[in-house]
């Protein structure tokens, strides 16, 4: 079950900060009334009782401001994501946390996604946090194509708009995960290690380099295309297709731990800034 936590915290924001406003302006005037009522009689203890907030109050108004806090920071400053599959390798591995900033492309309503403040817009070669077509989790990906663009990718070439863009072949193979051919592309001010996976058929003793979905995509207005730097594996827009500019989340700016699973220790020798 996947939990839709921006609206979440939304609503328990808003419900405790609703409780609290409450409170102030006229439950909290009724219940001194009353305890001034008990106390002009004499009954202190009663005093007390009626001065009590009540447990739903009480709550409210000691979590309401760390809600609001941390409902200002992650939806319209920075949130922290964890890298959850081996799509985004060879710079993102799996278990990289990362920070995304939540103002790079316009300061945006939270849960439903519409531009408030515009601030800037996804350049090519941006690693983006969104939402894809009707799924409800999130991905992260480069962005390839902008609103308008033509992208062809056929034999590991990736052309955009009838230019070829350039390639550069790495001698080696990350050490994180063997049997991989790595080559780096330049998408705009982006340099971009992206890597395929090589391996062999069945029934074949040659190696092959798999080169991943292959195609031609018009991106429409609005919408942006969207290609894992593992291009050999990864589910993107090549599978799913284009991401509306509501979906976006933001723009991933840094990796700030390493933490693949609880057995593990913390590892923040991975932190660097996201190219």
């Amino acid at each position: 079950m996947n939990i839709d936590f921006p609206l979440v915290l939304m609503v328990a924001t808003v419900l405790t900060g609703i409780v609290a406003l409450v409170d102030k302006l006229f439950l909290a005037t009724r219940r001194a009334d009353r305890a001034d009522a008990k106390t002009a009689l004499g009954d202190m203890d009663a005093a007390a009782v009626a001065a009590r907030e009540p447990f739903l109050v009480e709550q409210s108004k000691s979590f309401f401001p760390v809600l609001a806090i941390v409902f200002v920071l992650r939806s319209f400053i920075a949130e922290p994501f964890q890298i959850p599959s081996a799509s985004m390798e060879p710079g993102l591995t799996e278990g990289d946390f990362i920070l995304v900033s939540k103002f790079h492309y316009g300061l945006r309503m939270p849960v439903f996604g519409n531009t408030l403040i515009p601030v800037g817009e996804p350049e090519r070669g941006d690693v983006m946090v969104f939402f894809p077509p009707d799924d409800p989790r999130y991905f992260i990906k480069r962005v390839i194509g902008l609103p308008g663009d033509h992208i062809d990718y056929h034999n590991r070439q990736l052309t955009i708009n009838g230019e070829k863009i350039a390639t550069q072949a790495l001698s080696g193979e990350p050490v994180y995960r063997p049997v991989k051919y790595l080559a780096e592309e330049s998408l705009g001010e982006h340099q971009a290690t992206v890597q395929w996976v090589v391996g062999r058929p069945a029934g074949s003793t040659e190696l092959v380099v798999w080169a991943g979905p292959e195609g031609e995509w018009d991106v429409p207005q609005g919408h942006y295309f969207m290609m894992g730097d593992n291009r050999g594996n990864s589910s993107d827009g090549r599978v799913w297709g284009f991401v509306p500019e509501k979906n976006i989340v933001g723009k991933a700016v840094a990796v700030w731990m390493h933490w693949k699973s609880w057995s593990d220790l913390p590892s923040f020798e991975r932190n660097s800034w996201i190219q």
